[in-house]
């Protein structure tokens, strides 16, 4: 082997001749300095240095193993790629433009540090390949985060809501109050939809865990490799089975998009609730100055400023699925330039949900929940109108199309009186419909009417209390 070379420097610079020696010797002349800038990736691919240094141990040991090449030669590229994987998390790395991508970035700096030993490391694989295989293990990586994540969200959730199992407040339909439920019942519905997030990562991961290496450019190699050895190596299931399709499929990062998608979507849709609770005519919960901002002008506001930002951001997110999905749309088989447009969107969203589910869980550990005002907007707006129908067909035996014409005349008579369905006298009640007895006030009560709902997954508080308990077992 021969003498390392120094630590990088000025001196050691690669140029633009060695990134063409890296390509072959067709290339006599450097790129033209706009073609330099459109086809680089370094400015964003260096995220997969790890991955890459990772990929090409596995692929050295590999071929060692099959007598491809010497046990010295990979010992010293061994050597030499953990040394750059020091100098790239101590941030002394010589990241060079004229390399092009973080491929061969690092494999220009194995030349300088081992020598003749590193030329061998290409062998029986292509850019094509390590491209695939590093941005899978990426994307694995970056799934098994988006899971972390969801997790942390869900219980935080899970312990407001255990909090909250018995707080009444109305549910909406329209966002026009509908029946009473229980705040927990509430915070449960997103743990739910968190839940189903969860899973769409895991089968993206399942789905995505095969090993491209050693497809090389589009046709596989005729060098005897063992593809079986690095995907296990890498932690794959197994080699992907087409090597045309292994360096042309970017379903895996669509995947990924798709999924953090729906999850941007989730969490856009509880933030915006956060944002209507927290206005002055609701007032259900409060968020602390942790989470919020102050107005310029207005000294009396407290802006939900976090949360709106989490509902703005997951254009974003869903911005990134739409431009890939356009990027792939017409690219023939099988790898095309077009392709390096995949991990921008990818690495933008990983970072924009990271950011977005780490308010959001800091948003609802933060919110102090307000139960006497849920509990007066219950009060309004006739939420037990469907207890009244139900109980008229429970103990009269009317049909329950009659029973909703009756109650909406019961309903209309007190919105006239200008109060609530339990308020009505009996007799006012048995102009419309004679049969009702006093007993029917005993379901007009919002405690009544949440109680009630008892039916595996409603709002009754004895079933939010399973309810939790049973998202705990599930998800935590």
């Amino acid at each position: 082997m021969t003498k390392p070379a120094p630590p990088p420097s000025a001196a050691t610079t690669p140029d633009t001749q060695h990134a063409n020696q890296l390509w072959g010797g067709r290339f006599a002349a450097g790129p033209a300095a706009i073609m330099e800038r459109i086809n680089a990736s370094i400015g964003f691919d260096r995220k997969l240095y790890a991955q890459d240094i990772a990929g090409s141990k596995a692929h050295a040991a590999m071929l060692a193993r099959q007598g491809i090449i010497g046990a010295d030669d990979a010992a010293a590229i061994a050597t030499g790629l953990d040394a750059i994987l020091q100098e790239i998390e101590r941030g002394v790395f010589p990241f060079q433009v004229a390399l092009e991508d973080i491929h061969m970035n690092i494999e220009a700096r194995l030349a300088e540090l081992i020598g003749e030993p590193a030329k061998r490391l290409h062998t029986g694989r292509s850019r094509n390949d390590q491209v695939a295989t590093d941005f899978k293990l990426w994307v694995r990586d970056a799934l098994d985060r988006l899971d972390a994540g969801l997790k942390d969200l869900q219980a935080a959730l899970i312990e407001q809501a255990e909090r909250h199992s018995d707080t009444v407040m109305p549910g909406f339909t329209h966002l026009q109050p509908a029946q009473p439920v229980t705040f927990g019942h509430h915070l449960l519905a997103y743990v739910e939809m968190f839940g189903r997030d969860r899973s769409r990562a895991r089968d993206a991961r399942a789905r995505l865990n095969e090993c491209p290496l050693g497809s090389a450019a589009l046709a596989g190699t005729p060098y005897p490799i063992d593809r079986d050895f690095t995907a296990q190596a890498l932690g794959f299931d197994r080699p992907t089975a087409n090597s045309l399709d292994s360096v042309s499929d970017r379903d895996f990062a669509l995947d990924y998009l798709a999924t953090a998608s729906i999850a941007a979507v989730h969490l856009s849709r509880f933030a915006e609730e956060i944002v209507i609770w927290c206005t002055a005519q609701f007032r259900f919960i409060t968020l602390s100055d942790a989470f919020t901002t102050g107005s310029s002008i207005m000294p009396q506001k407290r802006n939900p400023d976090a949360a709106e930002l989490v509902r703005a951001k997951s254009g974003r997110v869903i911005g990134s699925l739409t431009g890939l999905l356009i990027a792939l749309k017409g690219l023939p088989l099988a790898y095309s330039k077009d392709m390096q447009e995949d991990k921008e969107p990818v690495f933008e969203a990983d970072d924009t949900l990271a950011l977005c589910l780490a308010a959001t869980a800091g948003m609802v550990r933060d919110m102090k929940a307000n139960p006497v005002a849920m509990l007066r907007a219950a009060e309004r707006g006739f939420l037990t109108a469907t207890d009244l129908a139900d109980w008229l067909v429970q103990t009269l035996g009317m049909p329950f199309r009659e029973a909703h014409h009756v109650t909406g005349r019961l309903v209309k008579l007190a919105e006239e009186r200008t109060i609530g369905l339990a308020e009505l006298e009996l007799a006012t009640m048995q102009t419309v419909e004679p049969r009702i007895t006093a007993a029917v006030f005993q379901v007009l009560s919002l405690e009544a009417s949440a109680a009630s709902r008892k039916s595996f997954g409603g709002t009754a508080p004895e079933r939010v209390r399973e309810a939790l308990k049973a998202a705990r077992e599930r998800f935590l």
